[in-house]
């Protein structure tokens, strides 16, 4: 089978088969995985998201770092192609998606039963495989640890990309007022089709008073919740928009920096900071990992969010991909799209 297999840490940008690239060079003779247990599934990969911990996980930067050689990708989805002898709940034909540590940039992948997840009908495999990491990381985030409630102000920053995207459209479910921050134009409009209230654009110098002209005209006192997937100085400077009791969730750190809070200020202004590493919640609170999943699954069947794919390449053209996501060219997701038979329903 075809796989994009990690031979060496480095620039994930360079084509495979060069000599610098971290990538083996595409042969098609990659082993198909065998069942490897009584309740192992195998899927026929239609189609992998792209994060930035891939990226990071390629270069070597990533807190967990795999053993070389290893097949890069997390979320996908796509079709049930064999099953082992004590699976219950899947059968071949099935049209299903997951979010793995590693394995999903390949034509086949093998997973538990339990790790795996229905796609509910009318919801095509492209974008089911685009769902799990960045909305299930942004619905644990808001609902379960900043318990956000209608009428909270909530700051995005970042909020062009997967994750942003995916925190602005829960937070509007959950009937919040959404501030996003964001670079240029088009993303600026792409933010407020989805909902956003207010709009900013990055690249400005006075930003946070633009923050604090909208939080004025409309009679609130501050932001409530702050979504974290920059870090440092717009983090930083962003603290000074912060109500008494506020939410701090940090999801990651896109400039590569990481901001100070200084911990009498959050005792002063009995402020909550918290940490969200999404994939930690399957091995510590599976229930909340399943259930959250599940509700995202059918929010998105009913309407209630959608997911925009601005980029798809094929699995060769992966280096195309990662420089789409390391030049932050995407709103929203970057996909990587298999070739499927007509009958597996892409």
């Amino acid at each position: 089978m075809e796989a994009l297999v990690v031979r060496r840490l480095g620039d994930p940008t360079l084509a495979a088969g060069t000599e610098a690239s971290p990538f083996v060079a595409a042969s098609g003779d990659h082993p198909v995985p065998a069942l490897s247990s009584p309740t192992a599934v195998r899927v026929r990969v239609a189609a992998t998201s792209l994060n930035f911990a891939t990226l990071l996980q390629v270069q070597g930067k990533y807190q967990e770092r795999p053993q070389l050689p290893f097949v890069p990708g997390s979320d996908y989805a796509g079709v049930v192609d064999a099953v082992g002898p004590g699976v219950r709940r899947f059968r071949p034909g099935d049209r299903v998606c997951s979010f793995p540590a590693l394995g999903s940039f390949a034509e086949f992948i093998v997973a538990d039963e339990d790790d795996l997840f229905l796609v509910p009908d009318g919801i095509d495999l492209v974008t089911a495989g685009a769902l799990p990491a960045v909305f299930g990381t942004s619905h644990v985030s808001l609902v379960h640890r900043a318990h956000l409630e209608a009428g909270q102000v909530i700051l995005v920053l970042g909020a062009s990309g997967g994750v942003g995207t995916s925190a602005v459209q829960i937070a509007k479910v959950c009937g919040a007022i959404v501030i996003a921050i964001a670079s240029g134009t088009e993303k600026l409009q792409y933010l407020k089709s989805i909902g956003a209230d207010h709009v900013i654009d990055s690249r400005e110098e006075n930003l946070l008073e633009s923050a604090k002209c909208f939080l004025k005209d409309r009679c609130l006192k501050g932001v409530d919740v702050l979504y974290d997937v920059v870090g440092g100085k717009l983090s930083q400077n962003s603290l000074a928009l912060l109500n008494w009791g506020a939410h701090i969730l940090v999801i990651g750190f896109a400039s590569g920096d990481f901001p100070v809070i200084q911990t009498n200020v959050v005792l002063h202004k009995n402020w909550t900071v918290h940490g969200m590493f999404w994939t930690s919640y399957r091995i510590h609170q599976p229930q909340v990992f399943n259930d959250s999943l599940n509700k995202i699954l059918s929010w998105l069947s009913k309407g209630l969010i959608k997911i925009h794919i601005s980029h798809i390449y094929r699995l060769s053209e992966a280096h195309l991909a990662f420089a789409a996501l390391k030049e932050r060219k995407a709103i929203g997701k970057i996909m990587i799209v298999m070739v499927l038979s007509p009958k597996s329903r892409l």
